[in-house]
């Protein structure tokens, strides 16, 4: 068992000291993925990547809420998770305070996954990828490890315990109902 794993699992019995010990461990790690985050979003975002990794660790090692790790790539899965969902939040803010823009489309391929996304087209993708997890979740964590937590394609199949056939094949139908989804826009 590695340390990250044994501090995670003790931080999960709810010992506040465990997320004093876990973050030397991970901080270099979620650096380097709140980085590459940050490089995919446009010139003159205002969110530091810093300042995501802290506000990310902050929601994954939260005492009063208990959360069950399977252990370091689920915890790493979890912070890729935690950036998305304070990119996306930092982005509806923003589009809030411009009160709207239009919707635009957005290219989901393997080589231009989500960078360079501007708020609107990010919150776009976020309302489709909400409707595609009501509609299948699988797919839809495929695409949040592939677009937000930048994980290969045997990388995904390996964290879903799915095979790589499976997954891709998951893989080409997300990206085309997220295609039409946002092509078609909310339903109202």
């Amino acid at each position: 068992m590695s340390e990250v794993t044994r501090i995670l699992s003790t931080l999960e019995q709810g010992d506040p000291q465990a997320a004093e010990q876990l973050l030397p461990l991970v901080y270099e790690e979620l650096r380097r993925l709140a980085a590459e985050k940050m490089a995919q979003e446009r010139s003159g975002h205002t969110l530091q990547a810093t300042a995501l990794v802290h506000e990310a660790y902050l929601r994954l090692v939260d005492v009063d809420k208990v959360r069950h790790w399977n252990g370091r790539r689920h915890f790493f899965a979890a912070a890729a998770e935690a950036m998305r969902r304070i990119l996306v939040e930092n982005a509806r803010r923003k589009k809030q305070l411009r009160r709207g823009g239009g919707r635009h489309r957005v290219a989901l391929s393997e080589a231009h996954l989500v960078s360079g996304l501007l708020p609107t087209e990010l919150v776009a993708l976020d309302e489709a990828l909400e409707a595609l997890e009501a509609h299948d979740p699988i797919c839809a964590q495929i695409v949040k490890l592939r677009c937000f937590a930048g994980l290969s394609m045997a990388e995904t199949a390996e964290v879903l315990g799915m095979s790589l056939r499976t997954t891709e094949r998951n893989w080409t139908y997300a990206r085309t109902w997220l295609h039409r989804q946002i092509a078609v826009g909310p339903s109202e």
